[in-house]
């Protein structure tokens, strides 16, 4: 007799795309074996092919929200906003990567399979609604990372940004581990809504209950890289091979701020008035830190890591305010920093030569003579980054601080303000760089291939048209 699968609340279709991913990943990892070094660019195209295949699986979900195997994951638009833009930024990293590995001699077959099972992990905390299954989901982007941070195994700077990746990574991990115990000690339960029950049938929040969400809120802080828990972020960006930061700054970051939304909203709604003010501190020491750090940075992808540490300060604001408008501009804002921060690291692959990455701002010297166009590129990707209007970015940051004024939030408001006045001064640093200074070594033209070219014109599209048009994504 055949067992009843929705009677143990096992819905297969709900988690489609989860099974298309892991059989991608799988199937990359097994076809490696009988495909010869030079030929590691063919499993590209598999893994596209695949990716598409699981956005198509997620789109079946729109119009039927649902939650599977006893409401441990949930399949709503949230879901499949933040399952597609995982997705997405992973083919990103694919295409990034096809001539990035070939130039620099890291063209392993296990290299792709990697950047799939990280989507995998983004994916499952995309719909986790379980706190067991949100540190499942997190373990595999997280051991995805580690080696990927470390593949370029003939550079100390590799090796020392998988190491410091994997010790601070392993660490936050543990606090979020200890924070889930005492969660479960204090409600009985590890769902979320069972969790928002069990606090709304209490007079008030015990002390193990306070702690551990004291834990889970750190535990997230270190993945998100708030201050003062984001010492690993300049040594890892730097080290990493430019398409696994670009993956990490972007993956990371957006299924943490999504996970963290759908906890605090569905589990911890209750507890507001503790974690508000908490999260509220973090997001003023973060832009405020971010930036003035970013301002004395010589390294382009250190500047770059700084900035990163700034704009999830900027995210931090709207999730603060707690109200269903935050979620929206959350998500704006994520869609937002994908797009441009990826057409931003996609100029770094391009301007590096051979196995050497050119990281260095005086490299950026008389790139407008270089290339014109790469440079019109990296241009508009800092403009955005900054905050100027006509990009995606200025939108994204008027959504955020519209949502903690909103919330009552006036001085995150005036922090945030004041922070993006510094940040237009290291932007327009590189823009300076690129076409007022002249280059004082050897000018040899960039001819960026075409997998470049098309991250490039996808990255430019976006970061225009949603800050032109943006009524689409809303």
């Amino acid at each position: 007799m055949q067992p009843d699968l929705s009677s143990l609340g096992i819905d297969l279709a709900a988690i489609a795309p989860l099974l298309v991913l892991s059989g991608l990943a799988l199937a990359v990892l097994l076809l490696g074996l009988f495909v010869r070094k030079e030929q590691a660019g063919l499993l590209a195209w598999v893994c596209l092919l695949g990716l598409a295949a699981a956005a198509a699986a997620t789109l079946l979900v729109v119009g039927s929200p649902r939650s599977a195997f006893n409401g441990m994951v949930t399949m709503d638009g949230f879901y499949v906003f933040v399952a597609l833009l995982s997705i997405g930024a992973t083919a990103l990293a694919v295409v990034l990567s096809t001539s990035y590995v070939e130039r620099t001699g890291l063209a392993q077959p296990e290299y792709y399979g990697l950047l799939v099972f990280g989507a995998v992990g983004m994916v499952v905390m995309a719909a986790a609604s379980n706190l067991i299954v949100l540190l499942v989901g997190l373990e595999l982007l997280s051991l995805s990372l580690y080696v990927l941070a470390g593949f370029a195994r003939t550079r100390l700077t590799s090796e020392e940004a998988a190491l410091k990746y994997f010790l601070l990574g392993s660490f936050s991990l543990g606090l979020l581990v200890y924070g889930s115990a005492l969660v479960y000690g204090s409600t009985a339960t590890l769902d979320y809504v069972g969790i928002a029950a069990a606090i709304q049938g209490q007079s008030g929040l015990s002390l193990t209950l306070l702690a551990g969400l004291g834990l889970l809120l750190a535990g997230f802080a270190f993945k998100l890289a708030l201050v003062p828990f984001h010492m690993w972020v300049p040594d890892v960006y730097e080290g990493a091979p430019t398409p696994v930061t670009a993956f990490m700054a972007v993956g990371t970051k957006a299924v943490m701020f999504a996970a963290l939304l759908r906890m605090l909203g569905s589990a911890f709604p209750q507890a507001q008035s503790q974690w508000a003010i908490a999260l509220g501190v973090l997001a003023a020491l973060t832009m405020i830190w971010g930036n003035v750090a970013a301002v004395g940075q010589d390294n382009i992808k250190r500047l770059l890591g700084y900035s990163a540490i700034s704009h999830a300060g900027y995210i931090l604001m709207a999730v603060v305010a707690g109200a269903a408008v935050a979620s929206e501009a959350v998500l704006f804002y994520l869609l937002a920093y994908t797009v441009m921060n990826f057409g931003a690291f996609a100029v770094v692959v391009a301007v590096g030569q051979g196995r050497e990455e050119m990281l260095s701002l005086g490299d950026y010297a008389g790139l407008a003579k270089r290339n014109p166009w790469l440079a019109a590129a990296m241009a508009v990707f800092m403009l955005s980054l900054a905050g100027m209007p006509f990009t995606a970015g200025f939108l994204a940051k008027l959504y955020v601080f519209s949502a903690a004024l909103e919330g009552g939030y006036l001085w995150l408001v005036i922090v945030g303000a004041l922070t993006s006045v510094v940040a237009f001064y290291y932007y327009l640093r590189v823009i300076v760089k690129m076409y007022m200074a002249e280059s004082t070594g050897e000018t040899i033209p960039l001819r960026p291939s075409a997998p470049m070219i098309a991250v490039l014109i996808v990255a430019l599209f976006f970061t225009l048209q949603l800050g032109i048009v943006p009524g689409l994504f809303f």
